[in-house]
């Protein structure tokens, strides 16, 4: 008899565990090998890990059958882990988070020093609009489009955002193709600086920056709120949040509010948004010819903001007499500030004496707001 319940118990255990439910749907084997492939991605290269490696390990954990982490709530059961913190996603609570802690975390000092670097950030933003036009014609209804097109940003969380608001059924993809092209910035955007450029515009020096006030720094972010979410009052939840996190960063009367913002807050809502992200990219929706398109038209979007950033680099170097190194264009997209470091990079190998980073910083900065700006004008037009 005990022999007989053993050998029972196991049969039932082998039949109605998640490996025999593979057997029904390969598919999410598919799924569990490039989680695999982004944790490699993550941690043996460090492409972005911070958010890479929950989201590949959310895309894990969604994919083994029969878990329960995705069901919605229901009158005899409690909802599932992972469908709870989608509710974050779901609801633009964790973009926003994110953008309390970027701004706490961002000296916008350049910026302010040199408000021309906002027409880089907007030249930065090619790519979104141009990477629209392409989905239309491809086929892909204008909100879905629209938030394909917000990839070029580079910026995780405003896509993220749109997403979830113009095209939730496309979000895991959108989210995966943002996170991966804004990890891979150091592979993808020097060839597109050195094929842009000339060796001589790579080695200019630029001037130090003026110093900028505390006054100015505190009137900015409440200036830039009012301006920009009064004219798109769906910029509110990015813009809002960012302009907090950086006024908390230089009002200097809340530093444990900044330092919360700038560590603890943005750590803990990181691994939920990566979670979250990860875990709607399970098999039936995620291995489709759409997915492929969008991965397709999200590098090609920022490749297109990277060659208007540089572009328009190009033409302020002329017309300052050859003052502005045309390479701090190419940080006009939002990546924060990874594309600032890989302007750095480039000017260096130029010129050893080149110093770019502070000067990149501003057409980064410039860079966030933009592409915030044109995820509103996104949603407010396409969000039905």
């Amino acid at each position: 008899m005990a022999e007989f319940s053993f050998t029972g118990v196991l049969q039932k255990i082998l039949t109605e565990s998640g490996f025999a439910a593979m057997l029904n749907d390969p598919r999410c084997v598919i799924m569990i090998l490039i989680a695999c492939v982004l944790l490699y991605l993550g941690i043996g290269r460090k492409f972005e890990p911070l958010l890479l490696v929950p989201i590949a390990f959310g895309i894990l954990l969604a994919n083994f059958p029969l878990t329960g982490l995705l069901n919605p709530p229901a009158d005899a059961a409690s909802p599932g882990m992972l469908w709870v913190f989608y509710q974050g996603v779901q609801h633009a609570v964790y973009p926003s988070i994110i953008f309390l802690g970027i701004g706490a975390m961002t000296d916008f000092g350049p910026l302010i020093a040199r408000p021309s670097s906002m027409l880089l950030g907007a030249a930065a933003q090619f790519g979104i609009f141009s990477a629209f036009l392409l989905a239309l014609a491809l086929g892909f209804p204008e909100a879905v489009a629209a938030a394909i097109g917000v990839i070029g940003g580079a910026d995780g969380p405003t896509a993220i955002l749109t997403a979830s608001k113009l095209a939730p059924a496309f979000l895991p993809a959108i989210a995966i193709a943002a996170y991966s092209y804004m990890a891979l910035i150091p592979m993808i955007q020097p060839p597109l600086m050195r094929l842009m450029t000339s060796k001589k515009e790579r080695e200019i020096k630029m001037e130090q920056l003026r110093p900028v006030s505390k006054t100015e720094k505190i009137v900015f972010p409440v200036a830039v709120a009012i301006i920009v979410i009064g004219l798109i009052p769906e910029t509110a939840p990015l813009i809002g949040m960012l302009m907090l996190g950086n006024l908390f960063r230089e009002c200097g009367v809340v530093d444990r509010l900044s330092d919360t913002a700038q560590n603890a807050l943005v750590n803990i809502v990181t691994i939920f948004l990566g979670l979250s992200v990860g875990c709607k990219a399970v098999a039936e929706t995620f291995l489709t010819w759409d997915t492929i398109k969008i991965i397709v038209l999200g590098l090609l979007a920022f490749m297109l903001s990277t060659l208007g950033g540089l572009l328009f680099g190009k033409v302020m170097c002329k017309l300052s007499g050859g003052k502005i190194n045309p390479l701090i264009g190419s940080a006009g997209v939002s990546a924060v500030p990874m594309a600032a470091r890989v302007a750095q990079v480039e000017g260096q190998k130029a010129n050893p004496a080149n110093f770019l980073l502070m000067h990149a910083m501003g057409p980064n900065v410039a860079g966030v707001i933009g592409s915030a700006v044109a995820a509103g004008f996104m949603i407010k037009v396409f969000g039905g």
